[in-house]
């Protein structure tokens, strides 16, 4: 049976989740700016509980993004180093479809306007909707002020609200939705869920395309003098 390991440090949750002979282990933490620190000894941790060796993994999936980009770095650099070591294969999962799909796990949302609180004034944004047990993009993400935040042209039925993006900006996007969890992070359960799916579509890639996707073009650009 397959052996899946995921991880998440894009927000300031810490999270690890591991699939094993059909059951799901994980621990979940928010820690902010300790993510470093914390995730192997996690990782570790969650192996040993699980009686599981790291020569048992078949894949590895990660946060790939949005998220604050020192936190996406450091899921990126911790699983290609597992990766190659390992020499397996890796399973790049969205953020914001993260959220999406906890959305669905712990509301049953089928619906999922999500968003990530981007600092500068912005907002990461993406839209879910359910096929078979699966948060599937509606529509394209993308890094935004609030205020153009919006569902998709062929929105209708109920929406839910995920993420720090709305208690941060909530009053700002011009979009309704039927409830909301505006605390809400990612967590490597639901990440582990989508990567399920991955692996089954044969979408896994070799450690060196791990990239971490901002959705910010101008991300550490130096700034053109004036």
């Amino acid at each position: 049976m397959t052996t899946l390991l995921a991880l998440d440090t894009a927000t300031e949750a810490c999270s690890v989740a591991l699939l094993h002979n059909g059951q799901v282990l994980s621990h979940y933490d928010v820690i902010p700016r300790m993510h470093a620190q914390r995730l192997l000894p996690m990782i570790k941790q969650l192996l040993a509980d699980a009686g599981v060796p790291l020569s048992a993994l078949d894949a590895i999936a990660f946060g790939r993004g949005p998220g604050a980009f020192t936190g996406v770095r450091i899921a990126i650099g911790v699983v290609q180093g597992l990766a190659f070591a390992l020499e397996r294969p890796v399973l790049p999962v969205s953020n914001l479809a993260v959220l999406a799909q906890r959305s669905l796990r712990e509301h049953g949302a089928q619906q999922v306007a999500a968003a990530i609180d981007a600092r500068m004034d912005e907002v990461y944004w993406g839209c879910y909707r359910a096929e078979q047990g699966e948060m599937r993009p509606a529509g394209v993400e993308a890094v935004l002020p609030p205020e153009r935040a919006s569902l998709p042209a062929d929105a209708s039925g109920d929406w839910f609200a995920a993420g720090t993006g709305w208690g941060t900006f909530a009053a700002r996007i011009p979009v309704a939705v039927s409830g909301q969890d505006a605390a809400m992070l990612p967590h490597a359960e639901d990440l582990l869920s989508l990567a399920r799916f991955a692996w089954a579509r044969g979408e896994a890639l070799e450690a060196d395309l791990a990239q971490p996707v901002y959705l910010r073009d101008q991300v550490a650009t130096p700034k053109a003098p004036v």
